[in-house]
């Protein structure tokens, strides 16, 4: 599915936690808002690579037991296999944009909160 935005002023404008934008063969481009105090949650994808690009805000990534601050522009590459949290740690939602290859959602996905996206993925 083709795509085309500025992707900096949708990562902003979006409030959804996860919000999946276009999903192609190889790759998949999502929008997160992660609100205050609050992660993404610990997790592993076994086959699929990620790449997470602060837009706004500020926060620690954790990968691999390792802790690192974040904030805007910042970008953190998350291999396969790889265990990955990211934490907000400001004022403000966390905004950010997610690119995963292989996709790991389903085209079109939209959760508005984590506890909606922990539903979906154990339910």
């Amino acid at each position: 599915m083709f795509f085309q935005e500025n992707i900096k002023k949708a990562a902003k404008r979006n409030e959804a936690f996860r919000r999946v934008l276009s999903t192609g063969k190889k790759s998949q481009l999502v929008l997160m808002a992660i609100p205050q105090g609050e992660d993404i949650g610990a997790e592993v994808h076994p086959s699929t690579d990620q790449i997470l690009f602060i837009v706004d805000g500020k926060g620690n990534a954790v990968v691999n037991g390792k802790t690192f601050k974040v904030g805007e522009n910042d970008v953190v590459f998350v291999p396969a296999g790889a265990r990955h949290n990211l934490i907000n740690q400001g004022d403000d939602e966390l905004k950010l944009f997610t690119i995963y290859s292989p996709a790991e959602h389903a085209d079109g996905t939209v959760h508005e909160t984590k506890a909606e996206a922990l539903a979906a993925e154990h339910g």
